[in-house]
């Protein structure tokens, strides 16, 4: 079974990824996190000399195609979470199951704000952000996915029984 789950940043992708690896404790879960498969600084594209990783083309997605499909091989659950989990459309056609975590801005740019994992970033950078997620992400929720607003925390009975309801 291979799970994605997308949403935009700081919505709660790997927190749910976690949740449900605990969940499953008594299978074999891998999770694998698409910000691990980006390419390296100098082959991502850049805004105003910053590295833009928003960018659908800062993904190496045929690694990341071919470790889903080695890790399907050897675990009972794959979950893959990034926020272009579903970009790919060889990955995306992998998926039993879909999950979009939603965000209104207002709650992300606070989100971002106090998210300093990789320092500061720049006002007008966060701004970029939500207007990348706007682009190339925001129609993710209109795809055969549960889609879930993560303002609250996500209720993973919800999640488990979708997954119940989807015969995954």
């Amino acid at each position: 079974m291979i799970i994605g789950i997308g949403g935009i940043s700081n919505s709660g992708k790997s927190n749910l990824a976690g949740r449900l690896k605990s969940y499953f404790k008594d299978k074999k879960v891998s999770v694998l996190c698409q910000d691990d498969y980006a390419f390296p600084k100098d082959k991502i594209p850049t805004v105003k000399d910053h590295v833009d990783w928003e960018h659908p083309d800062s993904i190496d997605y045929n690694w990341f195609h071919e470790t889903v499909l080695e890790h399907d091989k050897i675990f009972d659950i794959v979950i893959v979470e990034g926020i272009f989990a579903f970009h790919h459309e060889p990955t995306n056609a992998l998926m039993d199951m879909k999950i979009f975590l939603s965000l209104s801005k207002n709650l992300f740019m606070v989100r971002k704000s106090n998210d300093l994992r990789w320092g500061k970033e720049p006002d007008w950078y966060v701004e970029h952000i939500w207007n990348s997620h706007c682009k190339y992400c925001s129609h993710y929720s209109e795809i055969d996915a549960l889609a879930i607003n993560s303002g609250n925390p996500v209720d993973l009975k919800e999640v488990i029984s979708f997954m119940s309801e989807s015969s995954v």
